[in-house]
């Protein structure tokens, strides 16, 4: 460029007079020197996807399941787009400030959500604004997995199976106390879901996270907790707690021997929680496939699996249409199980 500027301006001081040079001269050199900024970006859009750094928004705290499934996945997702993925944590209204950011960042492939189910398809039931629209405002890229669910029991309740705990909870005035990670959890929705699909006079207790909810039953003060099995799995190991049943469609790999819920003789209460990522709405398909395909190959790799396997979360794989469709459905079921439940976030 600098040498093509050289060229004009030394040709324009043989071709014209003095007078003349000095009003155009300047004019020129400024008008080619203005589409330098032009011709940079017209480079940075020609190159391939992705050509910069790409944000990836967990909107919970360092150190959970949700944050360090995250982690995983952008570890290895670097690794196949060689560029930096770096997660950013947004916490917040159980979810709500991340994913609310991620909804209005610009649609380029750069900034995406690690969302985690509650997020999408209970807070919009139970709280009265989120700052999104979860059908519309994002653009599922590929669900990375599923936690696993399970509802425990300390061993002096005396009971083994999902029936003995229906039948307690209705011979006992009081009901049956059931610890959760929160209101508006997905552990409270099992639980509510359990209760309006068998009778069950369960009381809920909300928490503020999956672990003191697990620690108070070990310790004997509520009897029932539904919780992801990482909070769970070192105390069932070791007989503290009883396991009970899982809400799964299918018995889970990680607790092979714990009947599902429909195997136990209640049906309808079929429900995982999910982790997977999302882009904003309007994100080129073009993008949207590439990251599909990157995901579904890094949930591929043992060492991912493993170490997924190890916070209890089963790695998925499945196009983005597969995605939204569950998304779809998950917001559909829940919607009327909380709104029968009264569950309302503060």
């Amino acid at each position: 460029m600098k040498k093509i500027v050289e060229s004009i301006f030394n040709f324009t001081l043989f071709q014209a007079d003095s007078r003349v040079i000095t009003r155009v001269a300047p004019r020129i050199l400024a008008a080619l020197f203005a589409t330098v900024p032009l011709f940079s970006a017209l480079s940075v859009q020609a190159q391939p996807y992705p050509n910069k750094p790409i944000r990836l928004i967990v909107p919970f705290a360092p150190g959970g399941v949700t944050d360090v499934s995250g982690r995983i996945v952008a570890t290895a997702l670097a690794k196949r787009l060689n560029q930096q993925v770096i997660v950013e944590n947004k916490p917040g209204a159980s979810g709500n400030i991340g994913a609310q950011l991620v909804s209005k960042a610009a649609p380029d492939g750069y900034t995406l959500l690690l969302a985690l189910d509650g997020t999408l398809v209970i807070n919009p039931h139970v709280y009265e604004r989120t700052g999104f629209d979860a059908l519309h405002d994002f653009a599922p890229i590929a669900k990375v997995g599923d936690s696993i669910i399970i509802i425990v029991a300390h061993p002096s309740v005396g009971v083994k199976t999902l029936a003995e705990v229906v039948a307690l909870s209705k011979s006992n005035g009081k009901g049956l106390e059931f610890g959760t990670s929160g209101t508006g959890s997905i552990t409270q929705v099992a639980g509510e879901l359990l209760k309006q699909r068998s009778g069950a006079n369960l009381v809920h207790v909300p928490y503020k996270g999956g672990g003191p909810a697990a620690a108070d039953v070990v310790a004997g003060h509520i009897p029932l907790a539904f919780a992801s099995a990482s909070s769970v799995t070192q105390f069932l190991e070791t007989g503290r707690l009883i396991p009970i049943g899982v809400p799964s469609a299918k018995r889970s790999v990680v607790f092979p021997n714990v009947p599902t819920f429909t195997e136990a003789g209640v049906q309808g209460v079929e429900l995982n929680s999910w982790v997977g990522v999302l882009a904003p709405a309007n994100t080129p398909d073009a993008i949207i496939r590439q990251l599909n395909a990157e995901i579904n190959a890094v949930l591929g790799e043992p060492e991912v699996k493993t170490q997924l396997q190890g916070y209890g979360i089963i790695a998925a794989s499945g196009s983005a249409a597969d995605f939204a469709a569950e998304i779809k459905r998950d917001f559909d079921l829940y919607g009327p199980v909380t709104k029968q439940a009264g569950i309302k976030a503060n």
